[in-house]
């Protein structure tokens, strides 16, 4: 029903949305909302919760841009004006409801979130999602370009709700110095901020970004801290001896954001 319809709850968490320092919203009544088509939640937010002295009618409204919405608003915060990072949906039920981007996603919007005193990350964690962190004794392999980069019987499997498993392997089973460190940064709500690795030179046909690793995960996904894995769309993936197939997902030819 999500996939093909808008559709809501109420939530009891404490949400706040800051720009800066400037707080945008507070609100202990969000709701959670899923347009269709997109694959992860957002939150909307009673117009009393709302600091609307920030908001203006928005010069240009991006109309289409959510479920049909056509009454936009511009984030005004010391003397910046971000288009279109507010909106309200054409909906009863939603009548007095006002709804933020994210900066992290959408390049406008509040760029920090909070869930009760913990600081979220790109988009509300859906409470229909699942994020869990085992530890195993299977044999891991990774190939790239046909050769070996990684082999490990210690990994941590860590399967998340619609994605393929994803293979957390111990540094010292990652060839590292076949990879040099790009300086990218991206945020995941379920896991924290993680740090990547390309393949070093420019014969591979691996994209960039291939590597990842979170040196400071939220401590629901602690178990793999430090550790590092590999784009299952982009690489081969061998397991007690069995290769896998390469899956289609959202990451298949752009696997730069987590």
């Amino acid at each position: 029903m999500r996939d093909t319809a808008l559709t809501w709850e109420p939530s009891e968490r404490r949400v706040r949305g800051k720009k800066g320092e400037t707080l945008v919203v507070d609100s202990r009544r969000p709701v959670l909302v899923w347009e269709p088509g997109r694959a992860v939640p957002l939150y909307v937010f009673p117009r009393d919760d709302v600091r609307t002295g920030l908001l203006r009618p928005a010069a240009a409204p991006d109309t289409g841009a959510h479920s049909g919405s056509t009454l936009f608003y511009d984030l005004v915060v010391d003397g910046v004006t971000e288009p279109n990072a507010a909106w309200t949906f054409p909906v009863a039920e939603l009548a007095g409801h006002i709804a933020f981007e994210w900066f992290e996603r959408a390049g406008v919007g509040p760029d920090h979130w909070y869930e009760e005193e913990e600081e979220i990350f790109v988009h509300p964690r859906d409470p229909y999602a699942r994020v869990d962190a085992l530890h195993s004794s299977r044999h891991v392999q990774i190939e790239i370009d046909g050769t070996l980069v990684a082999d490990t019987h210690s990994p941590v499997l860590l399967f998340e709700t619609r994605l393929p498993v994803r293979y957390y392997i111990p540094r010292e089973d990652v060839r590292l110095e076949l990879f040099a460190p790009t300086g990218l940064r991206t945020g995941c709500p379920y896991k924290g901020t993680a740090v990547y690795w390309s393949v070093a030179g420019t014969d591979s046909e691996a994209p960039a970004n291939v590597a990842w690793s979170y040196p400071d995960p939220v401590p629901a996904a602690g178990a793999v801290k430090d550790l590092i894995a590999f784009y299952n769309e982009a690489v081969d993936i061998i397991v007690d001896g069995e290769r896998l197939a390469r899956p289609t997902t959202g990451f298949t030819g752009r696997p730069a954001g987590r």
